[in-house]
């Protein structure tokens, strides 16, 4: 029956108030008492008890004081004050930094002081409950994530290979496809493995550690741009980068922010643009880097521009309809390394990113 009841450590200086308390609730509840601090730490190392209470006024130190002490190491238990003097200020102070769930004056009323405990008992189960179902959900949530992940990887290998052997039968004229089903399955598959890769790219943004290191933006941009080339041969890059101080942050996130907006610059381009034009501007300062991203492509409609970075948004408005998770990424990744990001855009004539990138350089 005791494993069933509430366990409660009382911490008092006075011998008789232990014992009278002891007496008072020993059928009701399991207690355990301490007259001293260094007693109450060593019951609680030992048992995990519920509710803890404790008088204010002790020798060597407060109730108050000693709620201090414990809450890092011990914070679930609920703490009750028991005083017999006004000490306004420690009271406020104790309850507004959660120290303390309420505290009850001395000499303690018998039914006032049970109805504290099993109100802290109630709030205690509620907490316990919350943080189980909030653990439980955090490991179901990466369970997911891991099983999307490895599900995309596994998926990403037969795709690949699907459309080798697609450009494999194209490059020796082995079929013959009139009706332009093969460009279907090619243009399918593309489509495909270019959403997967985006999922891949989440999941690493959202569980991989920064890894704070050198920054060569002409590298990066250089790198993603050939990258990206293919979705348009037809657009011209002007590339200004003026790194003129040491910059330090997360190689990673930074090449799937330049890379994702570099990549929806080309492909958002007017398909009757004669000088389809993405340029690429970079400014770095001890303590940050400016980064700009401009296009004279199909631009973005006003009444979109506050959802563009929302999960799967995709604007009805274009022929060339994206996956809706690369904006999404972009915002992720800034969060990840404390930037920001603005855009500017006219529907018809083109948009302009503007990020903002802190310099890691001044932390070390």
């Amino acid at each position: 029956m005791s494993e069933n009841r509430i366990k409660i450590l009382y911490l008092d200086d006075e011998i008789n108030n232990l014992n009278t308390f002891r007496a008072s609730f020993r059928r009701n509840y399991e207690i355990y008492t301490a007259l001293t601090v260094a007693e109450a730490k060593r019951l609680l190392e030992e048992i995990p008890v519920e509710i803890i209470i404790a008088d204010q006024r002790m020798p060597n130190t407060t109730g108050v004081e000693f709620f201090n002490v414990i809450k890092e190491k011990h914070p679930d238990p609920i703490r009750i004050l028991l005083t017999g003097y006004t000490d306004i200020e420690d009271m406020i102070d104790s309850i507004n930094k959660g120290q303390i769930y309420r505290y009850i004056r001395k000499p303690w009323d018998e039914f006032e002081l049970q109805n504290a405990i099993n109100n802290a008992y109630d709030i205690y189960s509620a907490r316990k409950q919350l943080k189980e179902k909030v653990e439980a959900l955090e490991k179901a949530n990466e369970e997911l994530n891991r099983f999307i992940y490895s599900a995309s990887h596994d998926m990403r290998s037969p795709l690949v290979s699907v459309l080798g052997i697609i450009n494999l039968a194209k490059a020796d004229n082995s079929i013959s496809d009139p009706n332009g089903y093969v460009d279907l399955i090619e243009s399918c598959i593309i489509r495909l493995d270019e959403f997967i890769k985006k999922v891949i790219e989440y999941y690493r943004n959202s569980r991989v550690d920064a890894d704070i290191e050198s920054v060569d933006f002409n590298a990066i941009i250089t790198e993603s741009i050939e990258a990206n080339r293919h979705r348009n041969n037809l657009v011209n890059f002007t590339v200004d980068v003026q790194q003129d101080h040491v910059f330090k942050g997360d190689v990673f996130r930074i090449s799937v922010i330049l890379n994702n907006l570099i990549s929806n610059a080309i492909k958002y381009q007017k398909s009757d643009e004669p000088n389809p034009k993405v340029h690429l501007r970079v400014r770095t300062f001890p303590h940050k880097a400016v980064i700009t991203i401009e296009d004279n492509g199909v631009g973005i409609l006003g009444s979109h521009l506050k959802d563009i970075f929302h999960m799967f948004f995709r604007s009805n408005r274009t022929d060339n309809s994206g996956t809706g998770i690369g904006l999404y990424i972009v915002k992720e990744a800034l969060s990840k390394l404390g930037g920001t990001i603005e855009v500017d855009s006219t529907y018809g004539q083109g948009t302009k990113f503007e990020i903002i990138l802190p310099n890691y350089t001044q932390g070390e």
